[in-house]
């Protein structure tokens, strides 16, 4: 983007004893590890709308965000976290602020935002200026979405990523992911006055993120809450809230798009936290692709680069044919493990979750039996059907006992909450995660926040009329979808498109229209003067 300027401001100060070399010596959490921090970018208003304009894909994003009101600079700001076990590490992430009118100076609130999963190690929102850099696009949504429009966002990279010294990423950790966003957040705030173009923060904190990032965000809010700092607002988008329901949905045969990738960063997540997963790697993996899976993501590889080269399956995470059952069982227990390899039910989902069965598969038949009992003899309140909606009361397998650890079903917010997502998503299942929390906290549970302070949005929903808010973001999503499928057909898809649609729905088609409207919400929540 030739309007995009890349500032190569120096570091004038450090607060890890060498911040710039390879050892790290431990700083209090939350501490810059460089301040000022680096300004990587800064744009007018004129030159961010001028910037969209010039491609296809940011006129839709301009069309969704509106003109820009602000110019903004872009600060990659790195400070001391927390590792998945509690040791001392760093982190890096994106510091954006506003500049310019009205709108855009003086008391701004803050967007404290999660990012999505990603294979990438060198994943790094604190930049606008590389379009190579695999956060680019997210950068600018958020940019485009957020800062352009007002708001302060910091958004980290989280720990594991970009410049972190931490060998792995602690993913869906909710207690590490808490700490690294509210370290993000307290070193921001170190920032804010020292910048070149000082910028207040207003005190009106808003959480958002979209899948891991809706997680992540989710525990954000529960973390602060709990620790008694203010939120104003959060609005968690398509993230797997409920991980433990989740993880059996998956185990019992509903294999999501994108498991053969989440799979080892969660299994290698939890055993770094919690050490108990496995003893060795094949009691989890096929031999084919056991050895260096603990060291393999994040990577530096493309992810077309792992799947060529073998390092993991594409989409076939379990064995079909199913799993054996143990000596003396009774006959149903087979019947039942050959009925959801891969499951055919409902009939919509089947040909979703055949993509996940087959030879050449990354969990072995024995992990994945060893988990299916514990699920049968301790079963999730959500899974495999619903019952009390609650997490099983007392799970014995270590992955079923780390994902209740991390389960969301376990708390209550008291400030404004929306939940956005998609009823078709294929990777984070609508159903299992953002209709059961909307359960959870719906009267008469005894989790049911206050009156008012739930919004839960369907975007594949149709709009209820003139009065619905969110009528222009359900719209916009649906037709998204539409020409999603016309654009498949015109290029000789036989399937009406589908295909197309389910491989662009959750990374692509759900992300911007759900920023849209939780924008709106924090908006709104500003002008009740929360």
């Amino acid at each position: 983007m030739k309007s995009i300027h890349l500032l190569t401001t120096l570091a004038t100060a450090c607060l890890l004893a060498a911040c710039s070399g390879g050892y790290f010596a431990p700083a209090a959490r939350g501490s810059l590890i460089q301040n000022p921090p680096l300004l990587t970018t800064s744009l007018t208003a004129d030159s961010l709308a001028a910037s969209l304009n010039s491609s296809a894909t940011g006129k839709g994003l301009l069309a969704m965000a509106g003109k820009p009101k602000c110019g903004i600079n872009v600060q990659h700001i790195q400070y001391a976290t927390v590792g998945g076990a509690g040791e001392a590490t760093d982190a890096s992430g994106a510091l954006m602020t506003p500049s310019g009118g009205v709108d855009c100076t003086g008391a701004r609130p803050v967007v404290l935002y999660a990012h999505g999963t990603t294979a990438a190690k060198n994943y790094n929102l604190g930049t606008l200026a590389d379009n190579t850099n695999p956060a680019y696009g997210e950068a600018l949504l958020i940019a485009a979405m957020y800062a352009a429009q007002g708001f302060i966002v910091v958004a980290p990279n989280y720990a594991g990523y970009d410049s972190s010294r931490l060998n792995y990423h602690p993913y869906l950790n909710a207690d590490q992911s808490s700490k690294d966003m509210m370290d993000a957040l307290s070193a921001a705030r170190k920032a804010l006055t020292g910048l070149k173009q000082p910028v207040q923060d207003s005190g009106k904190l808003f959480i958002t993120g979209y899948s891991q990032g809706g997680h992540v965000a989710m525990a954000t809010h529960k973390a602060m809450q709990a620790a008694g700092l203010p939120v104003a607002a959060s609005a968690p988008m398509s993230g797997p809230y409920a991980t433990a329901a989740f993880g059996d949905a998956i185990y019992y045969g509903n294999v999501n798009l994108g498991s053969t990738l989440f799979l080892p960063l969660l299994v290698n997540s939890y055993q770094k936290a919690y050490g108990n997963i496995y003893s060795r790697l094949t009691d989890i993996y096929e031999p084919a692709y056991a050895t260096g899976l603990d060291k393999l993501l994040p990577t530096d590889l493309p992810v077309k680069t792992l799947f060529s080269q073998g390092l993991l399956p594409q989409t076939t995470l379990f064995s079909n044919p199913a799993p054996t059952a143990p000596a003396g069982s009774p006959p149903t227990l087979q019947a039942t493990l050959n009925a959801i390899s891969p499951p055919t039910k409902p009939p919509a989902l089947a040909p979703l979750f055949a993509l996940g069965f087959g030879h050449n598969n990354l969990m072995t038949n024995q992990s994945r039996l060893n988990y299916l009992l514990d699920a049968i003899a301790h079963p999730d309140g959500a899974m495999p059907r619903l019952t009390n909606g609650a997490p099983a009361a007392s799970p014995a397998h270590p992955m079923r006992i780390a994902a209740k650890r991390n389960d969301l079903r376990n708390w209550t917010p008291t400030s404004p909450v929306l939940l956005c997502g998609g009823k078709g998503d294929p990777t984070v299942f609508f159903d299992i995660n953002t209709s059961l929390m909307q359960s959870f906290w719906s009267a008469p549970s005894p989790a049911a926040p206050a009156a008012g302070l739930l919004t839960v949005l369907d975007l594949a929903s149709a709009s209820t009329g003139a009065a619905d808010p969110y009528a222009a973001a359900k719209t916009g999503f649906n037709q998204a979808m539409s020409n999603t499928a016309k654009a498949a057909i015109a290029a000789g898809a036989t399937d009406g498109g589908s295909a197309a649609v389910t491989q662009a729905y959750h990374g692509a088609l759900l992300p911007p229209f759900c920023n849209a409207a939780a924008r709106g919400f924090f908006q709104q929540v500003l002008a009740r003067g929360a």
